[in-house]
């Protein structure tokens, strides 16, 4: 039974899309697993039990450069999906995209620009590194890391088996918003005297929220589409369901927040976007925002009450 097992494991590590199997991270999940369980042993046992008795790092040099490292990457992706797939005459938006699987300029871009968007989600690990080494040990909820630490094996999935096509609406999507909110991000953490540039910290909640909503609607096209099967159902049933959870969490903080009573701001007058502000700038990756604390500026952030942040 053992053989039997070893046997289906290496047939199924020899299927998928062969352009990809032997690239960095994808070759094996053996990599990824291990990386993902260092990360969660590290954020919420090793990293705590290290930083018990010292003070908090001041890393404000480093988050700035960070940040504006990743809306850099954000940008390139956007580019490279736009330009590689969804701006070219062979993708369209509407029905089911197929993935061409071909050796051709194009679709290996493509391909290219799928797998930095999967390795961009170790990146984003440092923003709960941020937070250990900080201090802000309550900003690592449960839901923050298993955000952080299962959206790498999924895109892990989709490398091994579809980088390109109709699952590229995604990570379109996602990186457009990162754009913007790595950009808040790394403007917060330049300080106090920045806030008067943050003024648009509503509008990104109602970016995100059309973000899941144009996943959702764009997602759920392929259960309509005979023809369409792009890639094993679990990924393809993975994504709206992603979209409709976020979303539901994101619509309860905006709700909260500009719909209800008002609350009593900090004598800066300044919240944060979705929990983060000035020293709280990062939260963890794609596809949610962040918690609660007083940061070491005096600026009052606010989060979501379940604590995270997006994508």
């Amino acid at each position: 039974m053992f053989e039997d097992l070893i046997d289906s494991y290496n047939k199924w590590m020899e299927s998928g899309d062969p352009r990809t199997k032997d690239w960095f991270m994808v070759y094996s999940p053996w990599p990824n697993a291990l990386l993902v369980i260092a990360y969660i042993f590290t954020v919420t046992y090793a990293g705590p039990k290290f930083m018990k008795n010292r003070e908090p790092y001041n890393i404000r040099s480093c988050m700035v450069i960070y940040n504006f490292a990743m809306v850099a990457l954000s940008m390139y992706m956007v580019y490279e999906f736009l330009f590689a797939g969804w701006l070219t005459p062979e993708y369209s938006v509407f029905g089911c995209q197929p993935i061409d699987f071909s050796t051709n300029r194009n679709p290996m871009r493509m391909a290219g620009a799928c797998w930095w968007y999967f390795f961009s989600k170790y990146i984003e690990f440092l923003d709960t590194i941020f937070f250990v080494l900080r201090k802000k040990q309550s900003h690592v909820s449960f839901l923050h890391v298993f955000h952080h630490g299962s959206l790498p094996m999924f895109l892990w999935f989709g490398m091994k088996t579809a980088p390109g096509g109709f699952a590229t609406m995604f990570g379109l999507l996602n990186c457009s918003v990162h754009t913007a909110m790595y950009l808040y991000y790394g403007i917060a953490a330049c300080g106090p005297q920045y806030q008067k540039y943050l003024w648009w910290k509503k509008y990104m909640t109602v970016f995100q929220l059309c973000q899941f909503v144009m996943m959702f609607t764009h997602a759920m096209q392929q259960f309509f589409v005979a023809e369409c099967n792009w890639e094993p159902y679990f990924l393809r049933a993975m994504i709206p369901v992603f979209a409709a959870f976020f979303f539901y969490l994101f619509m309860g903080f905006f709700l909260k927040e500009y719909r209800g009573p008002k609350k009593s701001q900090h004598k800066n007058g300044v919240n944060g976007v979705n929990g983060v502000s000035n020293g709280d700038s990062n939260g963890g990756g794609s596809l949610c925002y962040f918690p609660v604390n007083n940061n070491e500026d005096g600026i009052k952030t606010r989060s979501m009450s379940n604590g995270i942040k997006t994508e």
